[in-house]
C-alpha cells in the first residue's frame, strides 16, 4: 500500500474516531439539558461515526496496510445552547467532508485506485452527513426562542432507529454493509 495513502488513511480513522467522541459528548450535553430525544439522536450518530472509522481500519488491513491509532483528545463538552451543539456537528461534518474530499485527491494523485473507489462511499455519505445536519441545524434555529418547538423536534429525534453496522471486514467472513 502506498505509505502517503496510508498515513492518510490512518489521520482519517483519528478524524472519524474524534467524530465518534463529538457525538458522544454532544449526546451527554443534550441528556444533562432533559433533551433525550436530541439525546438519542446523537448516540446513533456516534454509532454511525464509529463505523466509518471501522471501514477504513478494514481497507488498510485488507491491502496490507498497518492501521496506527492516533490519541484523541477529549471535544467540547458545553454549548450555550441547542441551536450551538448541533451548529457544532454540522461544521465538523463540513470539516470531515474537506478531509474526505483530500483524501480522495490524495488516492487519485498516488494511483491508488482501490482507496479511491472506496472512499467514492464516504463522499457520498458526507453528502447525506452535511444535509442531515444542515436541516437539524435550521429547525432547532427556527424554534430556539421557543420551547415547545424544541420539545417537538427532541420528539421526532427521539424515534431514530439505530444505526446498521458498517464495515464488517471481509476477511471476518461476512460482506461490508452500508447505511
Amino acid at each position: 500500500m502506498n505509505l502517503k495513502v496510508e498515513k492518510a488513511v490512518n489521520e482519517q480513522i483519528h478524524a472519524e474516531f474524534f467524530s465518534y467522541y463529538l457525538y458522544l459528548s454532544v449526546a451527554a450535553y443534550f441528556t444533562r439539558n432533559h433533551l433525550d430525544g436530541f439525546a438519542h439522536w446523537m448516540r446513533v450518530q456516534a454509532q454511525e461515526e464509529s463505523g466509518h472509522a471501522m471501514k477504513l481500519f478494514d481497507h488498510l488491513n485488507e491491502r496490507g496496510g498497518t492501521v496506527e491509532l492516533l490519541a484523541l483528545d477529549a471535544p467540547q463538552s458545553e454549548w450555550e445552547s441547542a441551536a450551538a451543539a448541533v451548529e457544532a456537528v454540522l461544521k465538523h461534518e463540513q470539516l470531515i467532508s474537506g478531509r474526505i474530499n483530500q483524501l480522495v485527491d490524495l488516492a487519485n494523485a498516488e494511483n491508488d485506485h482501490a482507496t479511491a473507489v472506496m472512499l467514492h462511499w464516504y463522499v457520498n455519505e458526507q453528502v447525506e452527513e452535511e444535509a442531515t445536519a444542515d436541516t437539524l441545524y435550521h429547525q432547532v434555529k427556527m424554534v430556539e426562542d421557543n420551547p415547545y418547538g424544541l420539545l417537538m423536534i427532541d420528539r421526532e429525534l427521539a424515534g431514530r432507529p439505530a444505526a446498521a453496522p458498517v464495515g464488517v471486514s471481509q476477511t471476518a467472513g461476512v460482506r461490508s454493509t452500508h447505511i
